[in-house]
């Protein structure tokens, strides 16, 4: 059900996930909120992925995603404020569409740069707080409506974040909606 629901706007983000993974660099790599395995189809087929998600029943759709698929892949439950895996063990961790719903942003952040290692890249695609004044505003209004109806927040300040929890921005790529949706590339 949830894949249908997102059938509409996925044509778009479809463009943007195919963009982001065209960036990624292994050899190994973590998807963190792999869903029900969206980007699946867009992985590069020479990494060694690994994938994460909150959702039990989320994560089992990615399972039997991957397995039609004949994807080989490590998938885990898991919470990126607190990551159950070792230091510097990805050269690139991946998030589309996450950081909107984790509790702690930041946290989430700094924990992605503790997995990645040392020069190893995190790439996000991220819906954020407008950077029109108006606009801004307004999502603010009505971010604690949309937070309790959707669970996502929709005036995150993601960039900021990101340089918060002590990574390093290489670039933003403004892809559309008045600056709302922006691809990441930062590294540790």
């Amino acid at each position: 059900m949830y894949d249908r629901m997102e059938a509409l706007s996925e044509q778009r983000f479809h463009l943007w996930r195919q963009r982001l993974w065209s960036l990624v660099r292994g050899p190994r790599v973590l998807e963190v909120g792999v869903g029900t395995g969206k980007n699946m189809p867009l992985w590069p087929c020479d990494v060694e992925m690994t994938a994460i998600d909150l959702t039990p029943g989320m994560l089992e759709h990615a399972r039997r995603r991957a397995e039609e698929s004949h994807l080989k892949v490590d998938l885990h439950l898991g919470d990126v404020q607190a990551l159950d895996l070792p230091d510097a063990s990805f050269d690139t961790a991946v998030a589309t569409f996450v950081f909107c719903s984790v509790p702690d942003p930041i946290l989430g952040l700094r924990e992605l740069r503790r997995v990645v290692k040392p020069g190893g890249q995190i790439i996000l695609l991220e819906h954020m707080r407008s950077p029109n004044a108006v606009v801004g505003k307004i999502m603010d209004m009505l971010n604690p409506l949309v937070v309790r109806i959707m669970g996502a927040n929709i005036n995150r300040r993601t960039v900021e974040n990101i340089q918060k929890a002590g990574l390093i921005i290489d670039r933003v790529e403004d892809l559309g909606m008045g600056g709302i949706v922006k691809l990441i590339v930062s590294h540790v």
